[in-house]
C-alpha cells in the first residue's frame, strides 16, 4: 500500500468508523482533512496523536460549510477520537481470511458481500465499509479477502471505484443499490444481487452453492455453462439424433 494515502487496513477501518460516528461524514473529505493535518500516509500511530480539540478544529475548519462544527457534541467528538485511536475497534471485527491460490477450487465462482460488521451481508453498495470476498464451489466456501472501501470513497467517482474494487468477482450481494451504481457494477463485469433483509454471509452463500450444480439461466451465464433447462433440452435433441 506504498502509494496509498492510508497505510494499513486497520487505519482505514478506524477512519471509516470515525466518519460514521460523525453523522456519516463524507469519507473522502475526511481523509483529505486528515492528510492536511497529519500528512500522508495516514498511519495508526499518526491517528493516535489526534486530540478532541484537534478534531474539533478540523471539523470547524474543513467542514464548516457542512455545519459539522455546530452539530457534533462533545461526547460524539470523544467517541470519534477513541475510534481513531483504535479503542473499541476489535481485530475480531474483520473475519479471518482463509488460504487460497488460483486453481484451488476448479469450477468455483468469486462472490463479494457488502458488509459493515463481522461476516454478514448488512451493507448497501454505496455505503458499506468493506466487501467480503468469497470463493464459492460445489464442495466449499472460502473467505479469501476483506477489502475496505475507504480508499475507494476517496476517489472522485466513488461508485466506479467501488466497482473496480470487486471487478474480479462474478457476483456482489448487497442490501440495496441505486440504478446508476448498478450500471457501473455491471460495466465492471459483476452481477449485482439485492437481498434487502441481509443476513449471515455464509447462509446466503450456501443457498447460492446449492444452485451451482443446476444453475438457473442468470447464474449459468455467469458460470459460463448451459442452464439446467437448456441442458435438458440439448440432451433430448441428442437422444433424437
Amino acid at each position: 500500500m506504498s502509494d496509498s494515502p492510508i497505510a494499513s487496513r486497520e487505519a482505514a477501518l478506524r477512519i471509516a468508523l470515525a466518519a460514521r460516528c460523525l453523522a456519516g461524514l463524507d469519507v473522502r473529505a475526511f481523509v483529505g482533512a486528515l492528510i492536511d493535518k497529519l500528512e500522508a500516509p495516514l498511519t495508526e500511530a499518526k491517528l493516535g496523536t489526534l486530540t478532541v480539540e484537534d478534531l474539533r478544529a478540523l471539523l470547524a475548519g474543513d467542514f464548516a460549510e457542512q455545519g459539522c462544527h455546530v452539530g457534533v457534541d462533545a461526547d460524539t467528538l470523544k467517541e470519534a477520537i477513541r475510534l481513531l485511536w483504535g479503542q473499541g475497534v476489535g481485530a475480531g471485527d474483520f473475519p479471518e481470511v482463509e488460504a487460497y491460490s488460483d486453481g484451488d477450487m476448479p469450477g468455483s465462482i468469486r462472490v463479494a458481500i457488502a458488509a459493515n460488521r463481522g461476516e454478514n451481508l448488512d451493507g448497501h453498495f454505496g455505503s458499506c465499509e468493506r466487501f467480503l470476498i468469497y470463493q464459492v464451489g460445489l464442495d466449499a466456501i472460502r473467505l479469501v479477502g476483506v477489502r475496505s472501501t475507504v480508499e475507494a470513497d476517496a476517489a472522485e467517482d466513488r461508485n466506479a471505484a467501488r466497482s473496480e474494487l470487486i471487478n474480479d468477482c462474478q457476483i456482489v450481494y448487497v442490501q440495496s443499490i441505486g440504478g446508476p451504481a448498478a450500471a457501473k457494477v455491471v460495466r465492471a463485469g459483476v452481477h449485482p444481487v439485492k437481498k434487502p433483509t441481509g443476513g449471515p454471509a455464509r447462509e446466503i452463500l450456501t443457498e447460492l452453492q446449492g444452485r451451482l450444480s443446476s444453475p438457473p439461466p442468470w447464474l449459468a451465464q455467469i458460470m459460463g455453462v448451459p442452464a439446467a433447462s437448456l441442458a435438458r433440452f440439448e440432451e433430448e435433441l441428442e437422444a433424437e439424433d
